[in-house]
């Protein structure tokens, strides 16, 4: 059943009322025309009541704008968006073509930091979300009474003598819902066995992110990454006022899982939705993402919290290797991985939320 306006629809019923799915939902293809995004493709999302997507295939499939009746969810950067052409590999240059958005992804050989590994040269956070993708597809169909609106499409990290690794990602939502997945299949093409790291960067920005939010999480145990990050540590999941000269805080969450082997984490915002709590959640399996990294930049412009689910850690992967703990992928080898990213509205589903957290 769609659910839109307070009330549920069987799919006879809504097209009863309406000339084209368009009225309500669905998925178009666009064009950016102007500055560095001049020529990039995007897909705008709109899964009805107000919950707006726009994924862009020419910057990894990832998803840059996600909206709620007229509010960002995201943090979007100063940079702003960059064709993939713009990309510079080299040490931090990753930044200069950085977005943020709401989903960034990282991979899908090396994440992290900038390190050399085994005497070849790695730049900041890998390469996969600044490449585009191949056989973009978007639109809707009907599944029963429930209506999918999805963006799918294929990206290739790839080089002569070495690395073969594809992604396959498709992000849909079913109308009416305030929810949105991100399936993803990772597959080695080449013939050896490769290093693989991956990471989802998602960056939530103001209003959610404001001074009095809360970063909710079923963490065991929470590790800070460096002395910055130990100054104020047993202050990680409160959000700030923006501050001048904040020096970035990173955190290593142990997380622990419901029954069904899922961690949850979230941003709540007390004050934002008529008096009710309001935030964003994020919902995946630890068996296929085993660490947590949360991200706490509170600086003026650079006002953004960081969730990041991955399996691996953000030092380098010389430093995952040394560790004993960076990941492989045989010849043949697939992944798969999936992210639930959606809305909380209103005590009832705060208190849900909650629970699933205990």
């Amino acid at each position: 059943m769609v659910q839109l306006f307070e009330r549920e629809y069987t799919r006879q019923e809504l097209m009863q009322r309406i000339g084209s799915i368009s009225q309500v939902g669905g998925a178009r293809q666009a064009e950016l025309v102007d500055g560095r995004g001049r020529g990039v493709r995007v897909v705008d999302m709109n899964l009805g009541n107000g919950f707006e997507l726009t994924v862009v295939p020419d910057r990894g499939m990832d998803v840059f704008s996600a909206s709620y009746q007229g509010m960002s969810l995201a943090w979007h950067s100063g940079v702003g968006m960059a064709a993939p052409s713009y990309y510079e590999p080299e040490g931090l240059g990753w930044l200069r073509s950085f977005a943020g958005g709401l989903v960034a992804t990282c991979g899908l050989t090396h994440a992290g930091a900038p390190n050399v590994d085994l005497g070849g040269e790695l730049g900041l956070h890998g390469r996969v979300s600044n490449l585009p993708a191949s056989g973009v597809s978007a639109g809707g169909c009907w599944d029963g009474d429930d209506y999918i609106v999805s963006a799918g499409g294929e990206m290739r990290e790839s080089v002569v003598f070495g690395a073969n690794v594809a992604l396959n990602r498709k992000v849909w939502g079913r109308l009416g819902e305030r929810r949105f997945f991100i399936e993803d299949h990772v597959r080695n093409d080449s013939y050896h066995r490769v290093p693989h790291q991956f990471l989802y960067h998602i960056n939530l920005g103001f209003p959610v992110v404001d001074a009095g939010a809360r970063v909710l999480t079923s963490s065991a145990r929470v590790t800070p990454r460096d002395a910055e990050a130990r100054k104020d540590g047993h202050e990680w999941a409160f959000i700030i006022n923006p501050t001048a000269e904040f020096a970035e805080k990173v955190y290593y969450h142990e997380m622990k899982t419901d029954a069904d082997g899922y961690v949850w984490a979230g941003v709540v915002n007390y004050t934002l939705w008529q008096g009710e709590p309001f935030g964003v959640y994020v919902k995946y399996l630890k068996e296929q993402l085993p660490r947590f990294i949360q991200w706490k930049m509170m600086g003026q412009g650079d006002y953004v919290l960081g969730l990041e689910p991955s399996n691996c850690g953000v030092e380098g992967r010389n430093r995952d290797r040394a560790d004993g703990l960076l990941q492989f992928l045989d010849p043949g080898e697939e992944r798969q991985y999936k992210l639930e990213i959606g809305i909380i509205r209103g005590d009832d589903e705060y208190r849900e939320f909650r629970a699933r957290l205990d």
